[in-house]
């Protein structure tokens, strides 16, 4: 089943596939000893870019997954898919709209038992992932936890998945959100570019996303997978 590919997961890259990585640093990312590598990205991702991103990861054994946000970008041959359902946003076509369209176009052909949806909740305004999904990102902590109740124990999704893109969030929150969950996987993703900032997520979530500090400082991102190592996840 699908939570056996995900549910040990404690450090995951997150490569863009509308940005360039050459292959010595691509290199050292599926050979830093990750937990797995998700391709994905909120504009600019298209069926080819995704294609030639697969294959120059598929020269190694490290697990990858591929974040549909848009289903010309749909490729096979993953391990797992993950499908965005945006929960902060009052635009159903983030919710469930495209979700529908992806099953009336390829319901018959989804590989079910590798595919699970993830209860995205963006709170950082100034992220493209919000401005493209219209996410409310100014949830005070109360709103937001009882978004993280509605996707665990409403919803029964297995993945909640804060998103912080381009800033570092509040572990507080995190580390509550974390609490909450009953039988969902708490993932964190956002402003992760040293080995603290990994360690202190890894300390308040399940898993830790790291994506944009491979662009911008490569060593510090591969700083980050023996940090999250080291670090124990505390529930509280």
């Amino acid at each position: 089943m699908y939570r056996e590919r995900y549910e040990e997961w404690r450090h995951v890259f997150k490569l863009d596939p509308d940005r360039e990585i050459d292959d010595a640093k691509l290199d050292a990312l599926c050979m830093s000893g990750t937990d797995a590598v998700i391709v994905g990205g909120s504009s600019g991702v298209t069926f080819e870019k995704v294609v030639e991103l697969l294959s120059r990861i598929r020269r190694y054994e490290v697990p990858c997954a591929l974040e549909v946000s848009d289903l010309e970008a749909a490729v096979p041959g993953f391990d797992l898919y993950l499908i965005p359902m945006v929960l902060n946003t009052a635009r159903t076509e983030w919710m469930t709209g495209k979700q529908i369209e992806g099953l009336q176009a390829y319901g018959s052909y989804i590989p079910w038992d590798s595919t699970a949806a993830e209860g995205y909740l963006i709170l950082n305004a100034e992220a493209e992932a919000a401005r493209l999904t219209g996410a409310d990102c100014g949830l005070d902590a109360a709103a937001v936890l009882a978004h993280v109740r509605l996707a665990d124990r409403l919803m029964r999704l297995p993945i909640v998945y804060l998103e912080y893109s381009g800033t570092f969030g509040d572990m507080e929150l995190v580390r509550a959100a974390s609490a909450l969950v009953t039988q969902a996987r708490l993932f964190y993703g956002g402003g992760i570019d040293d080995p603290a900032k990994a360690s202190a997520a890894a300390a308040a979530a399940h898993t830790v996303i790291v994506g944009n500090v491979i662009y911008d400082h490569l060593e510090a991102a591969l700083e980050t997978v023996q940090a999250v190592r080291d670090t124990a996840f505390a529930r509280v």
